[in-house]
């Protein structure tokens, strides 16, 4: 079969992923495929998808969430797309391109945009079974299928970017992970020594094990030859079921090469500065197959955008060039922030670092300064919040000290930069090149009012989406520097923020949610159901001053179970295959060995998966919706308590020894975790709160990370409010010191009720506390100082919630009524879901999920001419 163009130009694309895709886009903004023909051949069983997204595949995301292509774009453009047909000939005098399907297209045009492949080192047996590369869809599938039903242990030769995130996704599957790296360090093209030592930190803390600075020699195999370990180049061996390689990826330029285009030394199709190929005029190369004019292969998405461009403007006849590209990157690899920007090493010359690391919060931060203070570079590992504006300021001399931009809030950073700060030549969207000045003149000269309308006037963030946040921020300014009022309120259905909304709970008493929605939601919203935002929103306000204004504080009692969302609705966590957890309280993480029997028999005879949480407690998982109450019987009888584990809530008190057990305790850690524990349970609050007691300076408990933090001194207690572990630590800052028992609740029991009061809807305290006018020290003068003369009025909110807890797991075991809902089918009450399975795991159990699988979609949009 051969196609032939006819007077109509022809364009032929081969291969469709994320860069071909984008010159697909580029050419319709371009009325190109108004005027041409285009085909384009795709490889692979489905067209473009988000490969720097490809690991999110195992937490559930499916290929059409993946799925970039819209296909009314395709049919609207007259795109011809075939996919599963990879283009095998070139044959550049006639202008023709042969595909495996035997299809022949003749073309006026040619663009390659053939990608890369993973490099698998020479190395013996490597194409054993169980050995595999982590690219593409189906590598992801084939790696489960062996992950479940052959290996126990694995390991990814390679510490980069994809080997970090194929090692998550093998410890996500439930196997014992290995990283080998034959460099230093982890991810050593982006980060340098000190971000490398804080990375591998992080992640052994995960619990993978990484070997740097070794390589591997040989896979070792069984006489069935399948995989059962490697021989690394220290002389040691790693037995392993599993073998990924992630060791980088080289240009795919076999087609180019065959045809008798010019290729690199060490590979890449050789092109211009416009994409052309300097062999063939006809012949364009963008992405990782292209060796650029600058003499680099660019292995990242905005660079081969870019060259996307590019090549699109010279074939429309427009001026445009591809002279290099910025390589700075903000990533989450296995949960952790990694950001590189400019000259993230230092190799300029008489540059200057400004560093602040700190290894026990996975917290490195590294800015290069020239001599004159201007910004060259950096490296953000752990928390990279600040990556967008530094980015956009690289080349310039920032307007406050390099020391202010690198040390947390806590630590000693007190100055942020914001949106303002930026000139409007910063570039905020690397991925599509778009400046602060394009997206302030989509606010004011096409009227764009919120994020959506930005991204699709300028499609700023709608590639890595790391430029997300600081784009939202820009958009904000610009609308209230034009005098636009800009719309605050929680949600569709209330124009009031949460703060608004606490306040008229509390001073009308209002003490159900669908009043509140009838009196004070927008006109379109009252009389109506609410929505999924402001529905536990109102709920949590309403339960945290339930004693104040006359409402239950019982989460599942008349309108308030309707608006819990699904943990609070069971009082348990819901788990991945459908079970849940839980998490009986243990205040202070003292328990007795009679409890510890209780837990242990309670897991026993309910099968269930038993793990210490980092909170000091016992969490039990693979309950099934129907057991719980069965569960929560036993523990009530035994004397245990709800953990709320499942609330935004205080969940934890962690403690030390204390001065009972400890040589070095100056005060009873632990009593005063227990009573703070039983004080603050239950009490509901804008996002969970967690607490740490430390009975010296050495802080064994991590107050310093927690919402509130009591280190112990020989005067007394120091509170320490804001901090944050999880993804953003933060250190906590220093609210008052030296306090005795009675002041040291008091203060706590007015920085709580003043957070619960002020915060927005899922802000931690972390967050609010940089976000508040005034920060620490207003919040110091609110409730040390009682600045505003609410402070007997926040105590007495506080007394009122101590005064009536009340245990949710024993107040919904003692009600028949409330009982009937712990069940999978409401007509089927007695039958569990089928759906919830398990298997056994190092003696215990783990969730038998389906394995993934891929429908070959048809591709009905697309145009055949």
């Amino acid at each position: 079969m051969t196609a032939t163009p006819g007077a109509t130009p022809t364009i032929v694309l081969v291969g469709h992923g994320m860069v071909g895709q984008r010159f697909l886009e580029a050419l319709a903004e371009r009325g190109l495929t108004a005027t041409h023909r285009v085909v384009v051949l795709c490889e692979e069983p489905r067209p473009a998808y988000d490969r720097v997204q490809l690991t999110s595949y195992f937490s559930g995301k499916t290929p059409e969430e993946l799925s970039m292509t819209d296909m009314e774009f395709i049919k609207d453009h007259g795109i011809e797309l075939y996919v599963g047909d990879p283009a095998e000939t070139i044959d550049r005098d006639a202008r023709r391109v042969t595909a495996r399907s035997g299809l022949a297209v003749d073309y006026d045009v040619l663009v390659l945009a053939t990608g890369s492949y993973p490099f698998v080192p020479p190395v013996p047996n490597k194409d054993a079974e169980g050995c595999f590369v982590y690219r593409t869809i189906e590598d992801l599938l084939a790696i489960e299928e062996y992950a479940r039903s052959r290996a126990t242990t694995g390991a990814v030769v390679g510490g980069g970017l994809l080997g970090l995130e194929a090692a998550g996704a093998l410890k996500g599957l439930g196997l014992t992970s290995h990283i080998v790296e034959f460099a230093p360090r982890l991810m050593p093209v982006q980060v340098d020594e000190g971000g490398g030592a804080a990375l591998l930190r992080t992640i052994e803390e995960m619990g993978l094990s990484v070997h740097t600075g070794v390589g591997t020699q040989e896979i070792v195999t069984d006489a069935s030859g399948a995989v059962t370990g490697m021989k690394l180049s220290d002389g040691s061996e790693l037995a392993t079921d599993l073998v990924v390689f992630s060791a980088g990826v080289r240009p795919r330029d076999q087609l180019a090469r065959e045809s008798g285009l010019t290729v690199g030394e060490r590979g890449g199709i050789a092109v211009d500065e416009q994409c052309r190929t300097v062999s063939d005029p006809h012949v364009f190369a963008i992405g990782e197959c292209a060796l650029a004019a600058d003499g680099r292969v660019y292995g990242l998405v905005a660079p081969g955008y870019e060259q996307a461009e590019t090549a699109a403007a010279t074939i429309a006849a427009d001026e445009a060039s591809f002279t290099g590209a910025d390589l700075s990157t903000k990533l989450k690899l296995l949960g952790v922030d990694v950001a590189s920007f400019g000259d993230a090493h230092g190799t300029a010359e008489d540059c200057l670092d400004v560093v602040y690391s700190d290894s026990r919060s996975g917290l490195y931060k590294k800015l290069v300064i020239g001599r004159d203070g201007t910004l060259l570079g950096g490296i953000l590992i752990g928390d990279a919040d600040a990556y967008g504006t530094l980015r956009a300021l690289t080349g310039s001399v920032p307007p406050i000290s390099p020391e202010s931009l690198v040390l947390p809030a806590g630590a000693g950073g007190g100055a942020q930069l914001g949106p303002s700060a930026l000139p409007d030549e910063a570039v905020i969207c690397s991925c599509h090149n778009v400046t602060k000045g394009t997206i302030r003149g989509a606010v004011t000269e096409h009227s764009c009012t919120t994020v959506p309308e930005v991204k699709k006037c300028t499609k700023a963030g709608t590639g890595c989406g790391s430029c997300v946040k600081i784009l939202g921020q820009l958009v904000t300014a610009e609308l209230e520097a034009s005098g636009v009022e800009v719309d605050k309120g929680l949600c569709g259905c209330f124009s009031q923020t949460r703060e608004e909304l606490y306040e008229i709970v509390l001073a009308l008493r209002i003490n159900t949610y669908q009043d509140m929605l009838d009196r004070y939601g927008r006109d379109g919203a009252r009389g109506g159901d609410g929505c999924d935002v402001c529905k536990p929103a109102v709920a949590s306000i309403i339960a945290s001053l339930a004693p104040t204004i006359g409402a239950s504080g019982y989460v599942l009692d008349g309108e308030q179970a309707a608006l819990q969302e699904t943990n609070d609705h069971f009082l348990a966590n819901l788990q991945k295959n459908g079970s849940y957890s839980v998490v009986p309280r243990i205040p202070g993480g003292e328990i007795t060995p009679e409890g510890l029997i209780v837990i242990g028999e309670i897991a026993r005879d309910f099968g269930l998966y038993t793990k210490i949480t980092g909170g000091q407690r016992i969490d039990m998982f693979g309950a099934r919706v129907e057991q719980l109450p069965l569960i929560w019987a036993r523990l009530v009888d035994a004397g245990f308590e709800s953990g709320h584990a499942y609330g935004k809530s205080l969940r934890t008190v962690k403690s030390c020894v204390g001065q009972t057990w400890c040589r070095y305790g100056v005060q009873d850690s632990v009593r005063m975790a227990i009573d703070l524990e039983l004080r603050y349970r239950g009490l509901r609050s804008p996002h969970k709160l967690k607490s740490a007691v430390s009975g010296c300076a050495r802080e064994c408990a991590e107050a310093q990370s927690k919402d509130f933090g009591i280190i112990a001194t020989s005067n007394g207690w120091n509170l320490y409010v804001g901090g944050n572990g999880g993804a953003t630590p933060r250190h906590a800052d220093l609210l008052a010191q030296d306090l005795s028992d009675a002041e040291l609740i008091r203060l706590i029991d007015r920085f709580l009720m003043f957070y619960i009061r002020t915060a927005d809807r899922l802000e931690r305290t972390s967050t609010w506390l940089d976000r508040i006018p005034g920060g620490l020290d207003h919040v110091r003068d609110v409730v040390v100082e009682d600045s505003l003369g609410i402070c007997e009025e926040l105590e007495s909110l506080m007394a009122a919630h101590v005064a009536n807890y009340a245990d949710e797991w024993a107040t919904t075991i003692n009600d028949p009524e409330k009982l009937a809902r712990f069940v999978s089918f409401v007509n089927a009450p007695d039958t569990p879901d089928p759906v919830v399975g398990f298997v056994p795991e190092r003696d215990q159990i783990k969730p038998d999920l389906p394995l993934l699988t891929i429908g070959h979609r048809p591709l009905e949009g697309s145009a055949q001419r």
